[in-house]
């Protein structure tokens, strides 16, 4: 079979060896990723309908499957492989990042980077807890429930149980909302209000409850939903 050859111009391996990855465009990363073109279209072109598929959002990329990418004209197995594969490098590669700097969660950002490996690609609500010591040091933690497109079910004891378990002093909660819209809504004012009175009962105290959109958070403890 012909391949097409990149001219000068579309040749992103010599522009990253002179200047480095950060010079690079979105395309010509993703051209790298896939390696080779068609015979009617360069592995630049081919990057730009694979991110034209995903509305020229990385972060949409992300989302997509193996089977989805397959779809796009020039995109075969290996190709969709290759793309998927490295996507899940970079999310590993930020799991292993935030390891290594868990500590005193102070605020809703570092909830916030504590849970986004887990969200930033994912379509469905998930519902995830956050285990503290005394000195509200992060323990560990565990995704407590996954949803569809609009919400996930969760029960207070699906929260404090494995709290209990883990002898847990403290807990953090934070779920993600697909639209990208994180601004709570009644459901999740009633799931609060729920944890709050569990967490008088069992005695393991409610930090925060942190809503994650797609540029942006609500922290329920900031906007006075969960008292000091």
């Amino acid at each position: 079979m012909q391949i097409k050859l990149m001219p000068e111009s579309e040749r992103p391996q010599e522009k990253l060896l002179f200047a480095g990855p950060s010079g690079l465009s979105n395309s010509e990363l993703l051209a790298l990723i896939i390696r080779n073109g068609t015979r009617e279209k360069s592995a630049i072109g081919l990057a730009e309908d694979v991110l034209a598929f995903a509305a020229s959002d990385v972060g949409e990329l992300g989302k997509a499957d193996v089977r989805e990418l397959m779809k796009i004209d020039g995109i075969g197995a290996a190709k969709a492989c290759s793309i998927v594969a490295a996507l899940e490098l970079s999310k590993r590669l930020m799991t292993e990042g935030v390891k290594e700097n868990l500590g005193r969660l102070s605020s809703g950002d570092d909830v916030v980077k504590l849970v986004m490996q887990d969200m930033m690609y994912e379509r469905r609500e998930l519902f995830i807890a956050i285990f503290l010591n005394t000195k509200l040091m992060v323990e560990s933690k565990k995704v407590i429930s996954i949803g569809n497109l609009e919400m996930t079910p969760v029960h207070p004891r699906e929260v404090f149980g494995p709290a209990v378990r883990r002898g847990a002093a403290a807990v953090v909660v934070a779920h993600n909302h697909p639209s990208g819209d994180p601004t709570p809504s009644p459901e999740d004012i009633a799931v609060t209000n729920r944890l709050i009175e569990s967490s008088r009962i069992i005695g393991v105290r409610l930090v925060d409850h942190v809503i994650v959109g797609k540029d942006n958070y609500v922290s329920l403890r900031d906007q006075g939903y969960i008292p000091d």
